[in-house]
């Protein structure tokens, strides 16, 4: 089986040598290389960390990765992960080799960094009218026979600008593309049959397009696992199966390709889906699942979900830096280095010594955030026991805007040692 990127590249990223540009880690790592640092395995705090610093954990990246692997195999599906979640050509790496079928990027530039590690599969869940975007892309296409992305397309006009694009790029290869559809008040697709079959009798006509499939984003009409929400999510994919049968007879690929699923409906998707053609998921948060929103909505996790699900695989730790006024607590953690934008940062365990209370902060919260301070409103119980200096580690909720605040991420194994750096390109 070939491999779905450059190893080699990927693995150039381990001779990266350490400086000022990546926050949080030891200032005695400077000069070192990401290698050379896994390779003695050093203890995260023993080393000095500078905090605040975001870490993830070697033991649940690799559950994560077994369970989600497992699960699509069972249910008939592939799975292509958001590639726009954590940017790492080092976790992709990891993803391919659980199984994954391609990388989904959101942009253009985002298909441009993973084709710098020898991506060759590649969903691209936009339509692009970018002219110049189409023009590297066309290059790219034809300059190497095993690289193979799929896009959409959601108007008759985004189709012939298209066409026009690749055709004054002098493609040679068409492009592949699957008719977006879209929930009324959501976000882009065709809103309705006649719609879907304009830009789908469109494509087939471009001499630049190849039409392959039906692209559909559950997760625009929320994460809301109420009854009522489910409904939601399953009539709309109940419309994009049946518009799917639909427009099979038209595309032009041996296989037809039917995608969707973010990471709280994908269950619907493949119950929905599966079954008479490719159904290939796009779920981007499964790999390190989250203390908030996923927690509760996810499949795996959501309440009553069962054991065996996904675990949190990313914190954050803090160093309480100020305690102005009782009742209260200022860390060293703010909007630039942690999630705001589903929930707030959820604290979980206090450092003490060389090791961890797992229950010193129950009744704790994170009430506000500064671009560089958070305000933990303190228990009257870990009133007593939160001083200045001592660390907090901190679930995070949403991990896709916790990754694109670091540069280089220390993954560490269950003894808190060091057994990666893992590098992002926001």
């Amino acid at each position: 089986m070939r491999s779905l990127l450059n190893t080699a590249a990927v693995a150039t990223l381990a001779d990266e040598r350490l400086d000022w540009r990546f926050k949080g880690l030891p200032a005695a790592w400077a000069g070192q290389t990401a290698a050379q640092i896994s390779a003695a395995a050093p203890d995260l705090f023993d080393a000095g960390p500078l905090g605040p610093v975001c870490v993830l954990s070697a033991e649940a990246l690799g559950h994560n990765l077994a369970t989600m692997a497992g699960w699509c195999a069972h249910h008939g599906v592939e799975l292509a992960p958001h590639g726009k979640t954590h940017m790492s050509p080092q976790l992709l790496a990891r993803q391919f080799d659980a199984g994954a079928c391609a990388v989904t990027a959101a942009t253009i530039s985002q298909v441009r960094t993973y084709r710098a590690f020898g991506v060759r599969e590649v969903v691209l869940a936009n339509e692009l009218v970018d002219a110049a975007g189409l023009a590297w892309l066309a290059a790219e296409l034809d300059g190497d026979p095993d690289f193979r992305v799929i896009c959409w397309v959601d108007s008759v006009r985004g189709v012939a600008l298209m066409t026009e694009a690749l055709h004054a790029a002098g493609a040679r290869r068409p492009l592949d593309v699957c008719v977006e559809l879209g929930a009324a008040g959501t976000r882009t697709g065709c809103r309705d049959d006649s719609a879907a079959d304009a830009v789908a009798a469109a494509a087939v006509a471009s001499p630049r397009l190849r039409l392959v499939g039906v692209a559909a984003y559950e997760a625009a009409l929320g994460h809301d696992v109420s009854a009522d929400g489910v409904e939601r999510v399953r009539d709309y994919l109940t419309w994009v199966r049946a518009v799917a049968i639909r427009l099979a007879p038209l595309c032009e690929a041996a296989d037809v390709i039917v995608t969707a699923g973010g990471s709280t409906h994908f269950d619907l998707v493949a119950q929905t889906l599966a079954g008479d053609w490719r159904t290939i998921l796009r779920s981007g948060a499964y790999l390190t699942n989250d203390d908030g929103l996923y927690l509760r909505t996810s499949p795996l996790t959501r309440p009553g979900a069962g054991p065996g699900g996904f675990v949190a695989a990313m914190h954050v730790w803090a160093q309480v830096c100020s305690r102005p006024e009782p009742g209260l607590a200022l860390l060293t953690m703010g909007r630039r280095d942690v999630s705001f934008d589903q929930d707030m940062p959820v604290p979980q365990r206090l450092r003490r010594g060389s090791g961890w209370a797992d229950d010193a902060l129950v009744g704790c919260e994170v009430v506000k955030l500064n671009d560089q301070h958070a305000f933990l409103r303190l228990s009257p119980a870990a009133e007593e026991v939160v001083e200045v200096g001592s660390w907090i580690a901190f679930g995070v909720s949403h991990p896709c805007t916790v990754f694109d605040k670091w540069q280089l991420i220390p993954v560490l194994n269950e003894r808190g040692r060091v057994t990666e750096l893992v590098r992002t390109f926001f």
